[in-house]
């Protein structure tokens, strides 16, 4: 396989988007956690809110993982730029897979997290149907 300045350049602008996404999502847990807060505080032996209480924890705790992966996964890109610079092509391919692999770990808990947000949003729809029974 060849190697070349532009390969881990491609790498660039998807993992840039891939930032924003992960932080808008953030800014959206972010407002949820705020208004499960004043909801919690407003019927502290509400059940369902446990529930989702401990969802967001584990969505924020995936969603700063997510971010912690793409952010290194740009990091060693831009080192391969660099490695590849200075003409170590060897190690500049050990260094653009490692970078794929933090990518797919990124990818695969953005996955994890998306899952994970179905089931809050089917506490909520059980919540509903409760109220409407």
């Amino acid at each position: 396989m060849e190697i070349t300045l532009n390969t881990p350049a491609l790498l660039f602008p998807t993992i840039s988007l891939l930032l924003l996404a992960y932080t808008n999502r953030f800014l959206a847990m972010s407002a949820l956690v705020r208004d499960l807060y004043a909801r919690h505080k407003a019927d502290p032996k509400n059940h369902l809110l446990r529930g989702q209480i401990e969802n967001l924890r584990y969505r924020l705790i995936l969603i700063r993982n997510m971010q912690a992966f793409a952010v290194l996964s740009l990091l060693l890109c831009a080192i391969c730029m660099f490695v590849l610079f200075f003409g170590w092509i060897a190690l500049g391919k050990v260094i653009f897979g490692v970078s794929l692999v933090l990518m797919i770990v990124s990818l695969s808990l953005s996955v994890r997290e998306i899952q994970v947000s179905v089931k809050a949003l089917n506490l909520q729809l059980s919540d509903m149907e409760q109220d409407e029974k």
